[in-house]
């Protein structure tokens, strides 16, 4: 069946696997939609490993359940894209999200498990979850950065009436800022260095206002609160988005690290010191905070289709990687039909 593959640093090709194979343990679905992640973007930049399909945040109908109770082919589905082992302490206290076998055979992030840039794909059945009807399959491609979002929220542990900044107006940081205002932020500011995504965060009200990332913060930071954000939340991993991140907390303040980056990066730490930060380190999400996203979905608290930018072919995925990583494009979150 066609796919998208990458073959080499910033560049998929269209090509050819094999359909997944009926086998018990395993969910058949029919993909019907697929999100563009922030970390699949990482793995297209470095271009490794070659040959990976990738597809990580999807909606798809069940054609073969794999034995898994409660489940019918037909049913539309999500799943955690995630491989924990669920035998080690961080299993069993709930926390799958950072088990060492977690990303080991991850759908759509390993050569192991293909992903949903493809028609077709094989999920563990015990990471399926039954989505209602009143939940759009965009909306479903949407659940797994949502919870992302969450989880970093949750880490935070935001009080009623604090300042909250986030890094970043990609979809993390979009949903992060929404989730921030939920928990009754007083102010939530966006830095970005896209202009365009900037604003986005402000029309589309998740974002009282958006600094320029470009430019000098300190001033803007002590205008808007003396000795900086009681929360930064951190979404883009790189150098210069940490230390940032790190020098906006305020004294005593929280800073929770959702960004990633693939290389060892140096930050101020004598910042974190002599502030007595907590700072914090944010992978993925529970299986709880995951279900919780459907529900706030499915009850109409959040809306994520706002955040959806365009709906494209797998012909058109090399140039919405393109488009997202541009830095002059608004596009927030692109969704691929790999039908089309």
């Amino acid at each position: 069946m066609k796919c998208v593959k990458l073959v080499d640093k910033r560049k998929f090709e269209i090509g050819e696997i094999e359909e997944p194979q009926a086998q018990d343990g395993y969910v058949l679905i029919d993909v019907k939609k697929a999100g563009i992640c922030g970390s699949d973007i990482h793995y297209w930049d470095i271009g490794e490993p070659k040959g990976l399909v990738l597809g990580h945040e999807y909606c798809g109908i069940v054609t073969n359940t794999g034995g898994k109770e409660g489940l019918q082919v037909g049913d539309r589905v999500t799943a955690l894209p995630i491989s924990p082992c669920l035998k080690c302490s961080a299993c069993k206290t709930g926390n799958i999200q950072y088990c060492k076998e977690t990303w080991a055979n991850a759908t759509g992030l390993s050569l192991t498990n293909s992903g949903a840039l493809a028609p077709k794909m094989a999920i563990r059945e015990d990471m399926v979850i039954k989505v209602p009807d009143n939940i759009s399959d965009e909306e479903v491609a949407m659940v797994e950065p949502t919870a992302v979002g969450l989880h970093g929220i949750h880490l935070a542990d935001i009080k009623v009436g604090q300042k909250v900044l986030v890094i970043g107006g990609g979809i993390i940081g979009l949903v992060s800022a929404m989730f921030a205002k939920m928990e009754g932020a007083s102010l939530v500011v966006v830095s970005e260095t896209n202009e365009k995504r900037g604003q986005n965060a402000v029309d589309l009200k998740v974002a009282d206002k958006w600094y320029d990332a470009k430019s000098d913060l300190s001033t803007k930071i002590t205008e808007d609160t003396l000795e900086g954000f009681d929360v930064v939340i951190e979404c883009c991993g790189n150098e210069k988005a940490v230390t940032s991140a790190i020098l906006a907390t305020k004294p005593g303040g929280t800073c929770v690290l959702v960004g990633v980056s693939m290389l060892p990066i140096t930050i101020p730490t004598v910042s974190v010191v002599m502030s007595e930060l907590t700072v914090k380190g944010a992978i993925a999400y529970t299986k709880e905070e995951f279900e919780t996203c459907i529900e706030l979905m499915a009850n109409n608290q959040i809306d994520v289709k706002k955040f959806i930018s365009d709906i494209v072919t797998l012909e058109d995925v090399q140039a919405s990687y393109e488009r997202l990583t541009n830095g002059n494009d608004d596009a927030i979150k692109i969704i691929v039909d790999p039908n089309k």
